[in-house]
């Protein structure tokens, strides 16, 4: 707990924390006061803090069954994250056949899942009581969306969406999976915070705009998951030009290569470039995605290459 927030929890301790009243300044500038600690007080002061976090963060537990779970977030809201999400896993499966995908929504208050891959209706529970995915296109979904009707808010706390996320991680019966795509809610709240302090990562993608409003959100990304050392294997930036059906010219509406300069701030690498295009936003909202739908245009192609930048650039699954 930082000392400020103790201050405010306890009223009348010191936010010094361990500094006695006794050594507390009595008058003269702040400048010229300073608490007194030993080298062994300020040992001890850091072995009980090591202790504490050891403490407080949770074991990773590998979700049993899965080989290599990569996350697909964004800081900003409306960049086009679960359409990235649902055409990457499709793309990983569709760049080879030999390898069992699943697909799991966190984003307890706006699941889009179901909607984009077509799927409908309660999952089944196994003997174990636990739940089965929905299938459809050769890909294993779960989703909140299953759990409540489509038009039903989701109004709880921060406690209920934890419960409800652990739930989605431990309480599904996903085989045997060589990856688990997760796409996350926007920001960096409780549930990015939860899902990579409870599970090993093999990677997370960052989507964004090339827009400076989304790309300040997804610097912040991309910061939070390296503080929890999860991998950044990289940008994808989306929405990058809009091409005139009609007389071809190419038009930047959210500006050009904001991706790519962030990326290289960051130290990171652009994977790859998805246009804004009439055919993804009606394949999405028909259930059929587009690397499902049209195999052949030049944007399922996009998430393919995509897709392979992703799998070169995982560390090799645990034996």
């Amino acid at each position: 707990m930082g000392a400020w927030r103790r201050l405010l929890l306890h009223p009348g301790t010191s936010p010094w924390g361990c500094v006695r009243r006794s050594e507390w300044p009595k008058s003269g500038p702040a400048s010229s006061w300073r608490p007194r600690s030993s080298g062994a007080d300020s040992d001890a002061l850091k072995d009980r803090r090591a202790q504490i976090m050891a403490r407080g963060l949770p074991k990773q537990k590998p979700i049993e069954g899965v080989k290599q779970v990569i996350v697909v977030a964004s800081g900003k809201g409306g960049v086009g994250k679960s359409t990235t999400a649902v055409n990457l896993a499709l793309a990983l499966g569709a760049n080879d056949l030999s390898k069992a995908i699943g697909l799991l929504d966190v984003d307890v208050y706006g699941p889009s899942i179901p909607k984009m891959m077509n799927l409908r209706g309660n999952p089944e529970l196994s003997e174990s009581n636990l739940m089965r995915p929905l299938l459809n296109y050769g890909i294993s979904c779960m989703s909140m969306g299953f759990l409540v009707e489509e038009t039903a808010p989701v109004v709880w706390r921060g406690l209920m969406v934890m419960s409800a996320i652990e739930k989605l991680i431990r309480q599904v019966d996903w085989g045997q999976l060589d990856y688990l795509v997760i796409d996350m809610p926007p920001g960096t709240g409780d549930v990015q915070l939860s899902v990579s302090q409870n599970i090993p990562i093999s990677g997370a993608v960052i989507v964004s705009t090339p827009q400076d409003i989304a790309l300040m959100d997804a610097h912040k990304g991309a910061e939070m998951f390296r503080k929890v050392n999860v991998p950044v294997l990289g940008l994808i930036q989306n929405m990058s030009v809009f091409q005139c059906p009609k007389c071809k010219h190419e038009t930047h509406i959210f500006g050009v290569d904001g991706a790519k300069k962030l990326a290289k701030t960051l130290g990171l690498d652009v994977l790859g470039d998805i246009p804004l295009h009439l055919n993804i936003r009606e394949a999405s909202d028909s259930g059929q995605p587009i690397v499902f739908s049209q195999p052949q245009s030049n944007e399922a192609k996009a998430y393919l290459r995509i897709a392979a930048e992703v799998v070169k650039r995982l560390p090799p699954p645990p034996a």
